[in-house]
């Protein structure tokens, strides 16, 4: 597979007027059906007015930052992604500070940005016509300093959630063959086997001017948007808007202690917390699973542990600092839907 980060020849052959918009496609090759694209694309900024798409693609090596790069030197207006939540993460990466929109043409079997902002999944078509004629949002964006056990310090973005424990050591169980044939039912087995790992995290952590507290967690998920695959709703205060980042601890004790989060997550975020009749009927929180809210999350372990941004492994951190950029970031959503 090639690293193509320049426009396609096709995209060079038109110079279009200076105010005339262009768009760029950054796609992730073994995820897409890149003609249909390519068809619909076509069509959609002919009748909106644009000028001729430009094409960028990813690699193994590099999903997203480089093509990202090549694209915002061409002055382009909009960057359409296609490819899975890692390709999204990796493209806002580059571009959150450039005043240019996002768009998404969903991709794999996650798309958890696009589940929790109400996005059309399966309409290529409807992705494409919304990415012309849609409008802007504005949506918070999760930045993380991620401390590694050198001390070396490296900063990311995230779009959904970041994860610690049980969380990141379901990722690194999971089949990418068995994921590829059977989707999102693939990482049944991988938390199968992570929940056979009985290490806890031991940490301390702060939030925003609270004193520092230590703990033992199975897991922490820190979340910028609060559904997962299968519309479970993990955290059902979370906002893609409201400035703040929600943060989970799972701290279960037995067989009793999962049955409660089963319960709190399946039952009460899933069914009650969707009415304001059912949130009448949720329980108090329960002591293996807490939640907590607020701007900036500092976070340090006792020895390095596996860490997750959106769904892709990010080695072993000893600390985390991460905090939410309000409104940092442009996406391009169906006009209709800011009515």
């Amino acid at each position: 597979m090639t690293d193509t980060q320049t426009p396609t020849a096709a995209a060079t052959s038109t110079t279009p007027a200076s105010d005339t918009r262009v768009a760029a496609v950054v796609y992730n090759p073994i995820k897409v059906d890149l003609p249909a694209i390519k068809t619909v694309v076509e069509a959609e900024q002919a009748a909106a007015g644009w000028g001729e798409t430009l094409w960028f693609e990813t690699s193994a090596e590099d999903p997203g930052r480089g093509a990202t790069e090549a694209a915002l030197a061409e002055n382009v207006s909009m960057i359409i992604v296609a490819g899975g939540d890692g390709t999204v993460r990796a493209v806002a990466e580059a571009m959150h500070e450039h005043d240019v929109a996002l768009a998404l043409l969903p991709s794999g079997t996650g798309n958890l940005l696009a589940r929790n902002l109400k996005l059309t999944l399966d309409d290529l078509e409807h992705s494409v016509h919304s990415a012309f004629t849609g409008e802007d949002r504005q949506i918070d964006l999760g930045v993380i300093e991620i401390r590694r056990a050198d001390s070396q310090v490296d900063r990311h973005v995230y779009l959904v959630m970041a994860g610690l424990g049980l969380d990141a050591k379901m990722l690194a169980n999971t089949d990418d063959e068995l994921k590829a044939k059977i989707g999102w039912l693939a990482y049944v087995k991988a938390i199968v086997l992570a929940l056979r790992d009985k290490n806890q995290l031991r940490l301390r952590y702060k939030l925003d001017t609270h004193p520092t507290r230590s703990i033992r967690a199975h897991t922490v998920i820190i979340g910028n948007c609060g559904a997962l695959q299968a519309n479970v709703l993990l955290m059902p205060e979370a906002s893609v808007d409201d400035g703040k980042l929600d943060i989970v601890l799972l701290r279960p004790e037995g067989f009793l202690s999962w049955a409660q989060i089963a319960t709190k997550i399946i039952w009460e975020n899933g069914v009650l917390s969707r009415t304001r009749l059912g949130r009448k009927f949720r329980t108090k929180e329960v002591d293996a699973l807490n939640y907590i809210k607020g701007e900036r999350f500092t976070l340090v372990l006792n020895r390095p542990e596996k860490i997750e941004l959106d769904g892709d492994e990010f080695g072993e951190a000893t600390a985390v600092r991460t905090w939410a950029v309000h409104g940092g970031l442009t996406i391009r959503v169906p006009a209709e839907s800011t009515d």
